[in-house]
């Protein structure tokens, strides 16, 4: 169940982005949207709906093989999630790079080609009051830019008037870049975000439990 509703809304954003936008509010799925959110999700949904039915199949079938498979590929999963919460925790740094060396490059080639990729974007730097993923530099030689020689609108700093970036020169005080607004967003909900993570952990425990228990069972049969 779990895995077709992500499989639906995966679909469901990538399809109707717009409907999504005016349902569950613009920052967050603005955000989700700029990690490309949507395609995960389908990922998921799908690998989730195969475990399910493994695992009930399995359980119904009293098949041994289906239910080790279960356990396997749950037991991965987690091993998987751990890895990438140490990794998350110890090298923000690193994390903070890689996410700046694919997003950068695609604020360069699709803000403003791409119409929906660039109204997410604008709405997630007005709904956050910040610029690019770093810094307004980010549109420095994009496609926008060489286009229309200057900064997109939410890049200006409001201040006795608008003040567009196109002119840095003229203001010491720029709008952040939206990683670091993001940042701290997540780090406010930082209770809920752990609460859900360990909610899963624990249903995955649980779920290796059960099957192994019923392959033990199987066993003595």
């Amino acid at each position: 169940l779990s895995g077709g509703t992500l499989l639906g809304v995966g679909i469901w954003v990538t399809v109707d982005d717009q409907s999504f936008l005016e349902i569950f509010g613009a920052l967050s799925s603005s955000v989700l949207q700029v990690v490309y959110v949507s395609y995960f999700l389908i990922a998921i949904g799908a690998i989730l709906l195969v475990i399910g039915f493994l695992g009930c199949y399995g359980a119904q079938k009293d098949s041994k093989c289906l239910l080790m498979m279960f356990f396997s590929v749950v037991l991965i999963i987690f091993i998987a999630e751990i890895a990438a919460a140490v990794v998350a925790l110890v090298y923000t740094g690193l994390a903070e790079t890689l996410l700046t060396a694919v997003v950068t490059p695609l604020l360069k080639e699709k803000y403003g080609p791409d119409k929906s990729f660039t109204h997410i974007w604008n709405v997630t730097m007005n709904e956050v009051h910040c610029c690019g993923l770093n810094n307004y530099t980010d549109f420095t030689d994009s496609t926008w830019y060489n286009d229309y020689g200057t900064y997109p609108d939410p890049c200006s700093l409001v201040v006795r008037g608008s003040l567009p970036l196109a002119h840095p020169h003229l203001r010491g005080c720029f709008l952040q870049g939206c990683f670091n607004q993001l940042l701290e967003e997540i780090k406010t909900n930082a209770g809920v975000v752990g609460g859900v993570a360990v909610g899963i952990a624990a249903l995955e425990i649980a779920a290796m439990a059960v099957s192994m228990y019923l392959y033990c069972k199987l066993d003595q049969k």
